[in-house]
């Protein structure tokens, strides 16, 4: 139990940098001796001290002999900014490594384990495993695929709807809905949307929260629509159009400041999302209208759907579903989801879950 309740120590810790870290997880380490924590701590940002260096440090001579609980295998390689903590901890006289999950770079991947064994360190891994994957969730398939982990967010009535026939949909869910939203963007690296959204609604995108980080805003404009005046077009922070078109407009918009992906003919989400990833985002999050919606499951770059549902009923057969798209998916077809999660926000219900690949 007493590993548990240390793992799990660490994660608190390491989630106190929720937002801080990208392209980096997120890691907590705690340094325990004789039954007694004598230190602890957490990776803040890239580029800084990582989490068991800073622990270790704050042991100092005390930390020989100890067990040092961590929810990420320590790092091993040179090639980043900080020195491998594999060489802190063998330096530091720790007898014991407890690890909730090994780490999924391919420069580490039970590397860092290896090295720790080798220099006559006892390592335990696996512990609240489960936890520490979900808690990273972002970073494994960032490192794994190369692409970002993408989120795709509705807020939506009762029926299914986003919208009135007319296009309107401010505000269908409630002010504690759309804070919790603006938390939301503040957590990823990105906020992704299409032409329509914007010239419907000429939203900015933004983190609007104390404390708030603004994520980058990526616009699909195939053919280059966007309106000069669009919130979205100041900046910062950076806004990323990706466009088939290329003109003198491009370059007016290279010089403010705007970056451009340029692809030809149809655009594929997929290459899109190899693109982002080669640029170290991360996550993404999608804020679309109906079309948008449809292309990214269909096209099966969503891993994680949040289902803001308002108790209000629109109707009619004009109004703008959540999910349009091509109608002949029959019920064997439907995207289905795993590790659903129920709550109220407000007077409204957020339905989250991971969609089953």
């Amino acid at each position: 139990m007493d590993d548990k309740l240390y793992i799990k120590r660490a994660l608190r810790l390491a989630a106190k940098a929720r937002c801080m870290t990208s392209p980096n997880p997120m890691v907590g380490a705690v340094i325990v001796k004789k039954g007694r924590i004598i230190s602890e701590d957490f990776h803040r940002r890239p580029g800084t001290p990582h989490a068991e260096a800073l622990a270790i440090e704050k042991a100092g001579e005390n930390a020989r002999g100890s067990t040092l609980y961590i929810n990420l295998e320590p790092c091993c390689h040179t090639e980043k900014r900080t020195p491998p903590c594999t060489e802190a901890i063998i330096s530091a006289g720790i007898k014991e490594v407890v690890i909730g999950m090994t780490d999924p770079n391919p420069k580490v991947s039970g590397r860092g384990i290896l090295e720790l064994q080798k220099a006559g360190i006892k390592v335990r891994s696996g512990i609240l495993e489960n936890k520490a994957e979900r808690l990273n969730e972002v970073y494994i398939k960032y490192m794994t695929t190369g692409k970002p982990f993408v989120i795709l967010k509705i807020a939506m009535t009762l029926d299914g709807k986003i919208a009135t026939p007319e296009g309107q949909s401010k505000w269908i869910t409630s002010e504690k809905s759309r804070k919790m939203v603006h938390h939301l963007r503040s957590s990823v690296d990105a906020v992704m949307t299409a032409i329509g959204t914007v010239k419907a609604d000429d939203p900015q995108l933004t983190a609007r929260i104390k404390g708030g980080r603004n994520p980058c805003r990526i616009i699909i404009d195939p053919n280059l629509e966007i309106p000069l005046n669009s919130k979205v077009l100041q900046v910062p922070p950076e806004t990323i159009i990706v466009t088939k078109a290329e003109n003198s407009k491009t370059n007016n918009f290279e010089k403010s400041g705007i970056k451009m992906i340029y692809f030809k003919e149809k655009l594929d989400l997929n290459w899109l999302m190899k693109k982002l990833g080669e640029k170290e985002i991360t996550s993404v999050l999608i804020e679309a209208g109906s079309s948008m919606n449809a292309h990214a499951l269909e096209e099966g770059i969503i891993d994680k759907v949040m289902f803001f549902i308002a108790p209000k009923i629109i109707g009619g057969k004009e109004s703008f579903p959540a999910v349009g798209g091509k109608s002949y998916r029959s019920l064997e077809e439907a995207y289905c989801l795993r590790d659903i999660a129920v709550r109220r926000i407000g007077e409204d219900i957020l339905i989250e879950g991971y969609i089953v690949k």
